[in-house]
């Protein structure tokens, strides 16, 4: 990756590094200890920002986007070709159909709500998968080996795991843009903020980097319930609790299918994978390489 594609990842409001989600939650972890009155030691630790762990996650994050230009692109179908295919399908099966029902900001406004719940629901049934299904968590184990939790955690991630999601991502959006464009034609549109979806914009903005991260901002018993917060998502990078939080952004799918957790039901939280895990995932050829080994000695060998 060239200083000009590392740049865009400070600068691209659709990345998760991008400058102001950062300065938001480093802004938001100082609230956090200032009115909670725990030290911030661990913020600063060296042996957290320089930990092996954490080391990987940076040179992953390098190399990682290198390997998703050579195996992700190629594989990804855009949503623009299925909101066509789905609006052509619907056309056809149901011939012209035209509402005036709601105006064109009631549209926009319907539209963009659309998208962030249908966004959330699919990545809530994909990331419950890579958990449950063994042959999609030996891909989902790259992510859980990360001992210690900084922002380039979330690029941890194999790159099958990233096709998964690509493709998710292009399917929701599709579907339900083609099922918006049979409705209601070229009125659609969306909120949005420097070119993101406005409820994604303002939910980045809110500590979304303090997900993987070592500050235990919980958001309380009440609100837990309905959104997720970076404690609940930590409480799911902890050994104990995998099954649990499986949630992006809506703590509503996990509370439904019963898979939420509570931080404050938490006393200790300890990342990482079973420490005769760990030794397979502790260098560059271990994450890419590692999940294939598993399935050739686990699945086909057997």
């Amino acid at each position: 990756m060239d200083s000009l594609n590392v740049f865009e990842y400070i600068i691209n409001p659709n990345k998760r590094l991008y400058f102001g989600y950062i300065l938001s939650s480093i802004f938001i972890a100082f609230l956090f200890y200032y009115f909670t009155k725990i030290k911030t030691k661990v913020i600063f630790s060296k042996k957290l920002w320089f930990h092996k762990s954490a080391i990987l996650d940076y040179k992953y994050f390098f190399v990682g986007y290198f390997i998703n230009i050579l195996f992700l692109i190629p594989f990804l179908i855009s949503a623009k070709t299925i909101a066509f295919s789905v609006n052509k399908f619907l056309y056809f099966q149901f011939d012209f159909f035209e509402t005036n029902f709601f105006s064109y900001n009631q549209i926009i406004f319907l539209y963009t709500l659309a998208l962030f719940i249908a966004s959330d629901f699919t990545r809530y049934w994909l990331h419950r998968f890579l958990h449950t299904i063994p042959f999609l968590w030996e891909f989902h184990k790259v992510h859980h080996s990360a001992k210690v939790l900084n922002p380039a955690t979330f690029y941890r991630v194999h790159f099958v795991e990233n096709i998964l999601f690509g493709l998710r991502y292009s399917l929701t959006i599709g579907i339900v843009t083609g099922i918006f464009i049979y409705f209601f034609g070229a009125m659609i549109d969306i909120y949005m903020v420097v070119g993101v979806n406005i409820l994604l914009f303002i939910f980045s903005l809110l500590g979304s980097n303090l997900r993987h991260s070592h500050v235990p901002l919980s958001y309380g018993k009440y609100f837990e319930k309905w959104f997720i917060s970076p404690k609940q998502h930590q409480v799911h990078h902890s050994k104990k609790y995998f099954d649990k939080n499986y949630g992006g952004y809506l703590a509503i799918w996990d509370r439904i299918f019963g898979t939420l957790k509570l931080s404050s039901e938490i006393k200790t939280m300890k990342f990482g994978l079973k420490k005769e895990q760990m030794k397979e995932y502790s260098s560059l050829k271990g994450l890419i390489f590692t999940p294939f080994e598993n399935l050739i000695n686990n699945y086909i060998r057997k």
